[in-house]
Parts: structure tokens; sequence; C-alpha cells
């Protein structure tokens, strides 16, 4: 099943490296892609990102960009093809729209995505629902809810 469908988890702007290694590791237990978009809060290269990637890190599928709209251009993105994820999303995401290469974009943990993106893909933004008891789930967390969501879908 993972391989008759592309999916691609960006992530913009991400400030910590232990949830960025676990995105790593999730993304290559689902058979996704990884993309990192600058700036980084930690480096690549760290001890620690390694220690949450595990002994995998060296095989995720990994591309890290200068900036949204370097990246944008480059894997040439379609509006049917975004997902993104913010806690004031339209859509509920179990409401995903299936499609056979679909990327997944998630804004920093401390700053979200921001207004410039969320204004390219008015109708392609997803939340997952938690109570109000919290202000918003780990980023690591959001990521498999929704890349396996996303898998589900299709």
């Amino acid at each position: 099943m993972l391989d008759h469908y592309e999916r691609h988890v960006v992530l913009v702007a991400p400030d910590v490296h232990w949830n960025t290694g676990n995105i790593g590791r999730t993304c290559l237990g689902a058979g996704a892609y990884l993309h990192l978009i600058k700036p980084l809060g930690f480096s690549i290269e760290s001890k620690e990102i390694k220690r949450a990637g595990l002994d995998y890190w060296h095989k995720v599928r990994l591309s890290i960009w200068e900036d949204f709209d370097n990246f944008k251009q480059q894997v040439n993105l379609g509006k049917k093809e975004v997902a993104l994820f913010t806690k004031n999303g339209t859509i509920p995401h179990w409401n995903l729209q299936p499609a056979k290469r679909m990327f997944l974009i998630f804004g920093s943990e401390t700053k979200g995505l921001s207004r410039t993106i969320l204004s390219m893909y008015t109708n392609s933004t997803y939340r997952i629902p938690i109570s109000k008891d919290i202000r918003s789930l780990n980023l690591s967390t959001a990521v498999g809810i929704a890349l396996y969501e996303s898998l589900r879908s299709s």
C-alpha cells in the first residue's frame, strides 16, 4: 500500500530537534519524505536529532530548503496536493482529500505557520481537534496523526 502513494511531510522553521528526529523516524516508517524549510532552530548534525531518529536518521529521505518559495517552486506544488495543519484550520483532519502525491505542511512549534503561507492555501487548512485543556499537540504527535490519516484516506 505505501508504495502507491507519495507523501511529503514539510516542517517550516522547526524549533525542536527531538521533534524533528521523531518525525524523521515516522516518515521513514510510513515511506514518506521529510522536507525542512529554514531557518532551523537547531543543527541538523546535532547528536540530539540523531538520537531521536535513532539509528535510522541516515535513511530518512530528507531535503533542506532555504525558504518556502524556493521549496514550492522546485517541487511544483499543486494546490490540490497541499494540506496545511494549524489549530485554526477549517477542515477536520479526517476529511483529508485523497491524492496520490500529498504535502502535509506544519509550522514551527512556537509560531505555527506564517500568515503568508496560510494565505496561499486558504481552502486547505486542516485541524486535529483537541480539548480546550491544552494549547496544541506536540508537533511529532500531530505529524503522526496527519501522515497516517493521509494514507488511510487514499
